[in-house]
Formats: structure tokens, sequence, C-alpha cells
């Protein structure tokens, strides 16, 4: 027999705590009715698919990451629904229809300025259409061009996160638990967002980590944006001068990566933790023109090459700029390594 779910739908980029305020209302929802708690996300990116500047899109979450996080607020399951032209292409009580019969969903919870379907609607928009599944105030038939269709979930809609509110950061921890912001720490205390709540966004959280903002992503994430990757070779110049580094590839090609610069960074390898400093950039002291991802790890000389290695992005500590020589190169990493201890 199938079982009957609480339901919230979209792609929840990143987890935010945007996303967080609308998962809480899910949570209490589905164990108030004995219900699962099910997240029914898209896969891959509609941008992608429509071709919306596909080819410079990145994503805050890998797959994995996002199952994470969502299991992390409570969540009972995450369904990945495929993301076609055909599924754009359903207006949003073809798409309810869709996520009653598939998933059982029997409350659909969404954010009050989220809109679903190719009609764009929101929540208020479906509980004024006739025939929505949501008790309506007027017994009046359709009118004639609206498309009556019964039975349909029952329909939620959540306001805006109160600006002045605290948020808890246990609930939502990065996968590998790294540390929130302003004095946050896994298990416990507060995450004061410095953002307008309304104001979050994924899309505004991307601009952030683009522009190398760091600290201001991790107010809206709720917790430090990090990249997860396996450590390759590089060619070992930095070891040369007395810090080496470990090159990242990173296993989710279409994860989006800081814009340039140098940053204090958390380390997580051989499950252990060490403070870090992160060159993101194209590294022009030595002639490179394309872009990597190399850290210092402080206090660390193992072969750790094939390795998963996850940094989280603490602070950018300054930009990215083409030095006169190694020797100047190494004065400078001399006070960035200082920069890092005393945080």
């Amino acid at each position: 027999m199938r079982q009957v779910a609480v339901v919230t739908t979209g792609f929840f980029d990143g987890v935010h705590l945007g996303h967080r305020h609308v998962l809480e209302t899910l949570v209490s929802s589905a164990r108030e009715r004995g219900e699962e708690a099910l997240v029914v996300t898209l896969w891959p990116h509609p941008r992608t698919v429509l071709q919306q500047d596909a080819r410079e899109f990145r994503l805050l979450t890998s797959l994995e990451e996002k199952r994470a996080l969502l299991l992390a607020c409570g969540v009972d399951r995450m369904e990945v629904l495929p993301f076609t032209r055909e599924l754009a292409a359903l207006t949003a009580a073809q798409y309810l229809q869709l996520l009653r019969d598939r998933f059982g969903a029997s409350l659909v919870v969404m954010g009050y300025d989220n809109r679903i379907g190719s009609d764009r609607m929101t929540i208020d928009d479906l509980k004024a259409t006739p025939c929505s599944g949501t008790p309506h105030p007027s017994d009046a038939p359709a009118p004639p061009n609206v498309s009556c269709v019964p039975a349909l979930p029952e329909l939620v809609s959540v306001g805006p996160l109160p600006a002045s509110r605290e948020v808890a950061s246990s609930p939502l921890l990065s996968p590998r638990g790294d540390t929130c912001p302003d004095g946050a720490v896994p298990g416990g205390g507060h995450a004061r967002c410095t953002e307008q709540p309304s104001a979050i966004s994924s899309t505004k959280i991307r601009t952030a980590v683009k522009a190398g903002e760091v600290e201001q992503a991790a107010a809206m994430l709720g917790y430090r944006y990090s990249l997860y990757g396996a450590v390759v070779a590089g060619n070992r110049l930095g070891r040369t001068i007395g810090f080496p580094t470990a090159n990242m590839q990173l296993y989710e090609p279409l994860k989006l990566v800081p814009g340039n610069g140098v940053f204090a960074v958390d380390v997580e390898v051989l499950d252990r933790r060490f403070k870090g400093m992160c060159n993101v950039g194209i590294r022009p002291t030595v002639g490179g023109t394309i872009r990597t991802v190399e850290t210092h790890i402080l206090d660390f000389d193992e072969d750790i090459y094939g390795l998963p290695l996850r940094i989280a992005f603490l602070r950018k500590i300054r930009d990215e700029i083409r030095f006169p020589s190694l020797d100047a190169l190494r004065e400078q990493l001399l006070l960035d390594r200082d920069a890092v201890r005393a945080r």
C-alpha cells in the first residue's frame, strides 16, 4: 500500500534558511498527521533543461549534499523527479495530481511566493480556483475557462521568515558537519541571519559565492559553503617554497566554485579537521591559465592523493594577484598563514 505523505516540492538548491522555514512546517505537519515528511525535488535543474544560461549555471549543492541536508532537517525521505520539457508543460493542477498519484501527497506545503506549473500559480492562486481540493468559500460552479480537477491534495502556504527570528543551527548542518556562522556549532547554538529573510534566495547566495563573499553566503545558508572532491596531482610547485597544496577535483562538475581569491578554510580529510588556506584562481605568478582549487593544510604533511577532501569557506583573506617572484609569493603566503592561524 502506498504511504500517505505531506509533501513539499522544488529544487531546494543550497537548502538555505528560507527553505528551512518551509521544511519546518512540512515536518511538523507530517508529525501531527502521522504521515511521512517527503521532499520531491527536481533533477537536473530546470535552467539546464530549458537552456536558460545553462552554459554558465552552477549549483550550490550536489544531489547527495542536498539529500543529507534535507534529512538533517527532519525530512523522512527525498524523491527525485526527472525534470523534462514534458514535466515543465504540466499546469499547477496537473502537477499536484502527479504528486498525489505518484507520491501519495495528502497535503502540499509551499512558500507563499513559490509558483508551480506552466501557469505559474501560487498556493493562494490554487486555493482560489474552484475544485482545487482545498475548501473554497463559494459553492459556485467553475467558470467556463477554468479546468475543474477534483480531489487534489490539501494546500498550505508558509509565510516569510520573520526578520527578527533566530534560527537554531542544529537541525540543518552541512553534510559533513561544517560549523555555522556567528558562533554556532554543530548540535547547538544559534545562527542569526544577517540578511532580510524574505530576500534569501538561491540566486542571491550564488551571486555572493561568485563574488567570493563567503561570509555573506554562510549567513543566508545557515552553514559554511563547502566544496567536496578528490585530491589530484598538481605541479608540486608549492612544495618547493614550503607550502605544499592539495589540488581538488570536484565530485560534482556543476558545483559552484567561489570567485578567485585566497580564503581561510576548514579542511576535513582522513576523518580529521585542520585549518587551511585555499587559493581559487589561475596562479598568475607561475603563468597559470587554468582555474584550480588548491589548499594548503596547516600542520599536515601526509600523502592524500586520491582521497576525498572537503573544504568549508570561512572568509576571504585577499584577492589573487600576480607577484614579481616566487620569493615575494612566499612572503605573502607566510602572512596569509598567520592570518589563518589568528582567526
